[in-house]
């Protein structure tokens, strides 16, 4: 857990790196921040030398404040905040280009499950991103998502911004869209999780998201209970 301002700046440091220096999109040094930066806690993974190799920013609310969170910047929340308790946001989910090894997301699981534990969480959300703006690129993978994953009727987010695009009612070739999804969003998927019936593009990052959620009720047992293990696991090591 970052532990103060410098941690903070490690962290938007390898965000910048990489969100924008590792596509390609600035060659400038630099961090990627915002304001809610301030209202996050933000999770640090470093290898045995201390290098940062991987992390995200996590942020607890009580349901009927789940509008004012970054998600709710871009899509209407307000069906998600009459069903919960408090939920939990996460984002900003990044691992160094150098060290691309599936250890990382397994901290990271481990760290949210310990979260969601402590926090009595009923709802885990966030912005799953896929790299490239251009919706086309990934009509694969989100006709598969919108035949597939997409929210309970009557749960999922409304609209809530002018660069939302539906999933697409297109043809697609199973595991070739499976292999289009971001990682992350696959283990969401993994728990049970759905998306909503529609996407955002972000100019600025030149991503494309969607809104994803894992309501904790839902999670299968089994995997409950292996992920409490692997938390077990994390916090003994």
């Amino acid at each position: 857990m970052a532990e103060g301002a410098a941690d903070v700046e490690r962290a938007q440091a390898l965000r910048h790196l990489c969100f924008r220096a590792a596509r390609g999109l600035t060659a400038e040094p630099g961090r990627e921040a915002d304001r809610f930066d301030a209202w996050c806690q933000h999770l640090m993974i470093e290898d045995r030398a201390g290098r940062l190799v991987g992390g995200f920013r996590a942020l607890i609310l009580p349901a009927n404040q789940i509008a004012e969170s970054y998600s709710g910047q871009f899509y209407d929340l307000a069906p998600l905040a009459r069903r919960y308790g408090r939920v939990l946001e996460l984002g900003r989910f990044c691992t160094h280009p150098e060290a691309r090894h599936p250890e990382i997301l397994r901290l990271a699981l481990a760290a949210i499950t310990r979260m969601v534990d402590m926090g009595g969480v009923g709802l885990m959300f966030g912005c799953s991103s896929f790299e490239g703006a251009d919706p086309l690129r990934h009509g694969q993978a989100l006709a598969y998502l919108g035949r597939h994953h997409r929210a309970p009727f009557g749960a999922g987010p409304g609209r809530g911004s002018a660069e939302a695009v539906a999933l697409p009612d297109l043809p697609f070739d199973a595991k070739g869209a499976e292999a289009g999804l971001p990682p992350l969003l696959r283990s969401y998927l993994a728990l049970g999780g759905w998306v909503s019936d529609h996407a955002v593009i972000d100019r600025d990052l030149d991503t494309l998201h969607v809104l994803t959620a894992v309501e904790v009720a839902t999670i299968p047992p089994a995997r409950t209970r292996a992920l409490r293990a692997l938390a077990r696991e994390g916090q003994n090591s």
